[in-house]
């Protein structure tokens, strides 16, 4: 026998039936992924809400609740790669109002909507399952024409799902439903008016739009069981976190509907309330007398002395410059910027090194001066670290971008991006900037940061709104002292200009 000859042979034959078991494998996985697109949706009643729930191909595995036209919630609960859907078809407000307000029901609510959801999801499973392996079975038939093929489809869709399935049990994050991300559209909100209109006629257009959106966004988040709003303790310390207004109205109406819908008991303002800091811009800030709960506010580089002297003849004004107060159960200390970038007639010194120097010249003063403060608002992040050790939270701006930080000591830092989306000349810029704020829930025996929920705006213009859930995963942290370094700076400070 001509061994070469046999070789060859034996190579086609080979290579033949791994292509028809590539084909085979192929055909039996996209056939079952249709089986599952068309059989596997379930609808369920899911305590006042009539959902619909499916299973979707996906390369970055999490669970998704669309509630249009309001938006989404997008749920990080496992890296295979499947998706699951919930999609609210329908709520039944007087049923969903009557639930809320049985007090009856109060503690065994959870657990009925554990129960739908449960039933529905097991539902799901059963539908997904029988419904990819008869696509598998049935799309290898109608393929290949052989029983033998189809049953080879079968067990390829077996394999596929029990793969998919412990995957996704293998990686599951339970504690992911507890940190939603909310994404969505505002239904017939405004588009970009063309270029002939001025930017007054834009602003007042953006300004009522995004105070709607802010309100059903709100009020969405905190009514529907689906949305977990951060209620372990009722009586949790809810402080709204702004920064860097610059002269924006629309931060008014932003800064007014969360603290309606999310039963704010104090707003902390870090700074840059105006461009400027001239007289004609103090009239800005009579809008904060309006609010109803304390306003406690840190001057920024963009704001003068007077602005801070404006800022604290508004009723509920809080103005901390070196100093303590307690506001809503929290001891808050609160340093102004150093700087005045407007007046160009004096020297401005924004070097980090002089920047960290005078906040570490404070830091040591405010533990020896007063008593141990709950939170630290200062408006440059430089000046911010300095603190690091003295304070279990400080809050910060100035960056025009959001950002937050664990420190080493056990501090932690959160840099608050532009409630004004910096301002009206956002308006004249291709991209807009993000309009953000986050509120913030503190424990009220400890005074320790529990979770805090970060807002975003799309911008001056967009269209889209984010609400993400952040939990504090060790509150009761031991908060440890920075060692004392170097002497006390002059205070004086610039460079370049800041934002």
């Amino acid at each position: 026998m001509d061994f070469r000859r046999w070789a060859r042979g034996a190579r086609r034959i080979a290579t033949g039936r791994i292509a028809r078991a590539t084909a085979i494998a192929a055909v039996a996985v996209a056939c079952a992924w249709l089986g599952i697109a068309v059989g596997g949706p379930v609808r369920v009643a899911v305590g006042p809400v009539e959902a619909g729930m499916s299973a979707e191909l996906s390369w970055t595995g999490e669970t998704v609740v669309d509630a249009r036209p309001l938006g989404a919630l997008l749920f990080d609960t496992h890296d295979a790669p499947i998706r699951l859907r919930v999609t609210l078809e329908n709520i039944d407000t007087e049923r969903a109002r009557a639930m809320l307000e049985d007090p009856r029901l109060a503690d065994r609510l959870p657990g009925l909507l554990e129960e739908d959801l449960s039933e529905g999801v097991g539902r799901l499973v059963l539908r997904v399952v029988v419904g990819g392996l008869a696509g598998a079975l049935i799309g290898c038939l109608i393929v290949f024409r052989r029983p033998r093929a189809a049953l080879a489809g079968l067990l390829s869709g077996v394999v596929m799902i029990a793969g998919v399935g412990t995957a996704a049990l293998a990686t599951y994050r339970p504690d992911s439903v507890v940190e939603p991300e909310y994404t969505g559209l505002l239904a017939g909100a405004p588009s970009l008016i063309g270029d002939a209109e001025s930017i007054v006629t834009r602003f007042e257009s953006y300004r009522g739009q995004l105070a709607k959106l802010v309100n059903n966004v709100s009020q969405l988040y905190d009514t529907v069981s689906a949305l977990p709003v951060y209620d372990a303790d009722p009586t949790a310390i809810r402080v709204l976190h702004v920064s860097d207004i610059h002269l924006n109205l629309i931060s008014w109406n932003l800064i007014r509907s969360i603290t309606a819908q999310f039963k704010i008991d104090a707003i902390v303002d870090t700074g840059d309330i105006t461009d400027h800091g001239t007289g004609p811009e103090d009239n800005f800030v009579e809008e904060i007398g309006d609010f109803g709960v304390p306003y406690v506010f840190v001057r920024g580089n963009h704001d003068s002395r007077a602005t801070q002297r404006a800022v604290a003849r508004q009723k509920g004004a809080v103005v901390l410059d070196d100093s303590v107060e307690t506001v809503a159960g929290l001891r808050i200390y609160g340093l102004g910027d150093p700087r005045f970038t407007p007046d160009k007639s004096v020297v401005v010194d924004s070097d980090p090194d002089s920047l960290a120097a005078l906040g570490r010249a404070h830091a040591t003063r405010l533990t020896q001066a007063f008593e141990p403060v709950d939170l630290v608002a200062v408006h440059d992040p430089t000046i911010a670290r300095s603190f690091s050790g003295s304070t279990p939270m400080i809050l910060a701006g100035h960056a025009h971008a959001r950002s937050t930080e664990l420190l080493p000591t056990g501090t932690r830092i959160l840099v608050q991006g532009s409630t004004g989306g910096a301002g009206l000349r956002a308006l004249e810029h291709d991209e807009p900037t993000p309009v953000m704020a986050s509120v913030l829930y503190f424990d009220r025996e400890t005074h320790r940061l529990r979770a805090w929920d970060d807002i975003t705006l799309g911008g001056l213009g967009e269209q889209s709104v984010q609400i993400q859930r952040h939990l504090e995963n060790d509150p009761g942290r031991t908060i440890s002292p920075e060692p004392t370094i170097g002497p006390s700076p002059t205070g004086s400070t610039a460079g370049p200009e800041t934002p």
